[in-house]
């Protein structure tokens, strides 16, 4: 008979493991080809992967809650129930993993039959490790909870309200004992990548200020006229466009010895979650009219937070925004290049401040702004010629209908 070993696929540019959340087929159960076989959480989102074959599963690479590697056997899937897989788990080559899929190798090996009455297993209760973490410090064996999450995962607010209701939650014990907490995916990826971008990419800062007086009008008006909430992240990446199509080469990405320019506006937005940031992407950022761009910043940014994002929405950015405003930042700050990017701007929060008009002093709500960038691609005069451009266009956002 014959089975198809299919691997854990790649997921997304530099993850390199995933959780196994909930398998939606069970040993012995049948699956369709392209239906949902499993969910497995990365570190920038919770991927439903679907099967690439019908048949029956045959057998788990792991189980719920335990965390696998790209290319490592995902799934055994084969012709009927009486099939079975008597090899142990070997890694398949990562090399062999479809973008999307995962890799299918077929194996003819003769299966030894299922074992009858074998012993049921208790499932572990599907929940993502942020929530198993709150639930351990609260002292809650998640078996007791009800997940209202989807499929009936449990969610933070679940464990929540099961410890108010029970009265679980207490102080941590006083100990004299250092405690060694284990990064989550998501915080070890974010570690890995700021890493390579720091030691990889020379990079160089400048700052300066915007009177954003006619830029919060102009979102004020939005509000009242449209009923549209734009945020400020909206109007940045709405002004980020024309400075990248002055300045292309903020816009490119290094390859080798070959600078590759972009023709496509794909404008990452960083987004604080929970867990940690996470950057969604705005794929052709520059055909989107200023409420579209409000709309699907709001749509990637709950999805984010939920994580739910695609692997499109998270891959691929030609550069990068980061509002640190949104999270209480009013300061100058210093943000890292992503890796396979030449720039990112950076916008505080706007506070009043004395401003110089006419000749008068007057107050004003005054942004500052941080832009780094690649000092091999671009030197500091155009570094400076771009952050001015955007100056110029936050101050006075009239210059976006030009």
């Amino acid at each position: 008979m014959t089975a198809t070993k299919f691997a854990l696929p790649d997921l997304g540019e530099g993850l390199v493991e995933a959780t196994v959340i909930h398998w939606h087929v069970p040993v012995g159960g049948t699956v369709g080809m392209d239906e949902t076989l499993v969910e497995v959480e990365t570190a920038k989102a919770v991927t439903e992967i679907p099967s690439p074959v019908a048949g029956t599963v045959l057998q788990h690479g792991a189980g719920e809650g335990e965390v696998m590697s790209v290319g490592e056997l995902l799934a055994l899937i084969g012709d009927s129930a009486d099939e079975v897989a008597d090899a142990p788990p070997a890694a398949a080559d990562p090399a062999a993993a479809a973008p999307i899929v995962g890799s299918l190798v077929e194996t003819q090996e003769e299966l030894a039959p299922i074992q009858a009455a074998a012993a049921p297993v208790a499932r572990r209760p599907a929940a993502l490790p942020p929530v198993r973490k709150l639930a351990k410090e609260l002292g809650i064996d998640l078996t007791a909870v009800r997940g209202s999450g989807r499929a009936g995962r449990i969610t933070r607010q679940d464990v929540e309200a099961h410890a108010q209701s029970n009265g679980s939650r207490a102080s941590a014990p006083a100990t004299a004992a250092d405690e060694r907490v284990p990064m989550s995916v998501l915080r070890r990826t974010i570690a890995a990548n700021v890493a390579r971008s720091w030691a990889e990419i020379p990079q160089v800062t400048a700052f300066d200020e915007v009177d954003a007086t006619r830029l919060l009008a102009v979102r004020k008006t939005l509000r009242e006229t449209r009923g549209a909430n734009v945020s400020i992240d909206a109007l940045l990446v709405a002004a980020v466009i024309p400075a990248l199509k002055a300045l292309p080469v903020f816009n490119a990405s290094l390859d080798g010895d070959d600078l590759v320019f972009h023709h496509r506006h794909d404008v990452g937005v960083a987004v604080d979650t929970p867990d940690g940031v996470i950057v969604a992407v705005i794929h052709d950022a520059g055909t989107k009219s200023m409420l579209e761009l409000a709309a699907e910043i709001a749509r990637l940014s709950e999805a984010a937070r939920a994580r739910t994002l695609q692997r499109s929405e998270i891959t691929g950015q030609t550069f990068t925004v980061t509002n640190i405003g949104a999270a209480g930042g009013n300061g100058f700050g210093t943000p890292l290049v992503p890796y396979g990017t030449v720039g990112i701007l950076s916008a505080g929060r706007a506070k009043e401040q004395p401003v110089a008009r006419a000749g008068q002093v007057a107050i004003a709500p005054v942004m500052p702004l941080s832009f780094s960038y690649d000092h091999r691609i671009a030197d500091g005069a155009l570094g400076r010629r771009f952050l001015a451009l955007l100056v110029d266009t936050l101050t006075e956002p009239a210059l976006l209908l030009a």
